[in-house]
């Protein structure tokens, strides 16, 4: 909480997150988001309806709040898994929906707006870091037509929850509100450069998608002590300037795509 400023956000605006659960009621909002409820970690028992309590109530009340909040957002598809595991891993509400929108509002920005511009622009970043250092990979991906959003697109939308290990991914999202976002690139530059001879072996586009989906399970993921090491290892040199000369190039390249 301290680090990703919700705290201070939280202190600044006492009764603000009950206000919103209060406020005028946006049908459109509130179906986008019940749509999503049993989806959302279907196999946590926490999440099921005859749980008591039913932590579906509780991501209701969060996606809902964060609705009001951020008008220009409102609720997309990946915020469930996102705002679901807050509130695992907080156990409270009001703490959740504010580091929800440390999340959405300020590290990730424009990541789960209607355009997810954001989002679409990182995915490019990653395609350009790879072929910088990881040239076989990215001759790989080009020559069978693969776009880069078609095999990591859930790594950065849901930030590897249901995707890696519970505990790896909790490591890796104190490095997220500790570091902000270049740490989503370490993690995908780490697997992908970890399992580089596995992936080269792909001789179709169904056959890279299924290994980009493999190099996310086994031993290398679980011990996560191994693994967050390796992430500041393995990507070599990473700094934020690169990052944001290079979202800067990709983002206009997408806007002029339109």
């Amino acid at each position: 909480m301290g680090v990703s400023g919700a705290q201070a956000q939280m202190d600044r605006n006492p009764g603000y997150y009950h206000r919103l659960l209060q406020g005028e009621r946006n049908d459109s909002l509130e179906e986008a988001i019940r749509t999503d409820m049993n989806r959302t970690f279907p196999d946590n028992v926490k999440f099921r309806k005859s749980a008591d309590p039913c932590l579906q109530k509780t991501l209701y009340n969060v996606l809902l709040a964060y609705g009001h909040h951020n008008q220009g957002v409102g609720y997309c598809q990946g915020m469930n898994f996102i705002a679901g595991y807050l509130i695992l891993i907080t156990k409270n509400e009001e703490e959740s929906f504010w580091l929800l929108d440390a999340l959405v509002g300020r590290i990730l920005p424009d990541y789960y707006s209607p355009a997810m511009l954001g989002l679409k622009t990182d995915q490019e970043v990653l395609g350009e870091l790879v072929r910088t250092k990881l040239p076989a990979v990215a001759a790989l991906m080009d020559g069978h037509g693969v776009l880069w959003t078609l095999v990591v697109s859930r790594w950065f939308i849901c930030l590897f929850v249901d995707i890696l290990p519970v505990e790896t991914v909790l490591r890796i999202w104190d490095c997220l509100f500790n570091e902000g976002s270049k740490i989503i690139f370490r993690v995908a530059l780490t697997l992908i450069k970890q399992h580089q001879a596995f992936i080269l072996e792909a001789t179709s586009l169904a056959d890279i998608c299924e290994k980009f989906k493999e190099i996310t399970k086994g031993s290398f993921v679980s011990e996560c002590h191994t693994f967050m090491q390796k992430i500041f290892s393995e990507p070599g040199s990473l700094s934020m300037n690169t990052i944001a000369r290079l979202r800067e190039s990709c983002r206009a390249k997408l806007l002029a795509q339109g």
